[in-house]
């Protein structure tokens, strides 16, 4: 019994015989690629037909890759929207809560802060860690910018002014704020980075805002921990 294809097969051997591989002639007449292989059994190819069908496996594996890449990059994307939206949404609820601000601002001075010492401060090369730690000294304890100060420590080769316009510039603050800076000899004859623009220390002259700091911070870590298995 002849199959359904059977009229097709004198096409699909001419295709064969000019070089072309199986998967192009069933994508070409939709022929199974069974009934193809059983037609194809007794087809000699030449050596460079052989050739330009494993060039082509080649230019196909590659573009594949490619198309592999793409849709991994894409559901990457995907996912880090999904993530920001998530994080917006809980953001949302949150930003505006003043006990949240000082609950998260004394987990960051935990971690980043000096403990040590008569004044709050602390030191960062992330403008953005200091630009929240400002803020929310700012919006939780009312505390106004003459009564901050600003110092840098710096590489060797860093300029001291232009760090300092720099900080003034990233921090929104007034030149005039910035007091000493402090310059790491172990660093002569060696190049900085173009990025790294040193260490900002906010220093705020109130040693009753670290105690509390301190304080919210540890309690809060130890009453978590004390009750994780409730």
């Amino acid at each position: 019994m002849k199959s359904k294809w059977f009229e097709l097969k004198s096409q699909a051997l001419s295709l064969r015989g000019k070089g072309r591989s199986i998967r192009n002639i069933e994508n070409i007449l939709a022929i199974p690629r069974s009934t193809l292989s059983g037609w194809f059994k007794d087809v000699k190819l030449t050596k460079s037909q052989k050739e330009i069908l494993k060039q082509r496996h080649k230019k196909a594996l590659v573009k594949a890759r490619k198309g592999a890449v793409k849709w991994h990059n894409k559901q990457k994307e995907d996912r880090l929207k999904i993530a920001e939206n998530e994080a917006d949404k809980t953001l949302s609820k949150i930003i505006k809560n003043h006990e949240i601000l000082e609950l998260s601002l004394a987990l960051l001075y935990l971690g980043e802060g000096a403990k040590a010492g008569s004044t709050t401060s602390l030191g960062n090369s992330d403008p953005l860690i200091l630009k929240f730690f400002l803020r929310v000294m700012q919006i939780v304890y009312n505390l106004k910018i003459d009564k901050i100060s600003f110092y840098l420590h710096l590489r060797a080769d860093q300029n001291p002014e232009l760090m300092k316009k720099y900080w003034s510039k990233e921090l929104k603050v007034p030149l005039s704020r910035f007091r000493k800076v402090s310059i790491d000899k172990r660093t002569i004859k060696t190049k900085t980075y173009s990025y790294y623009k040193g260490v900002c220390v906010i220093d705020c002259a109130n040693v009753a805002i670290q105690r509390k700091l301190v304080y919210i911070s540890r309690k809060f870590c130890q009453k978590v921990t004390e009750n994780l298995g409730d």
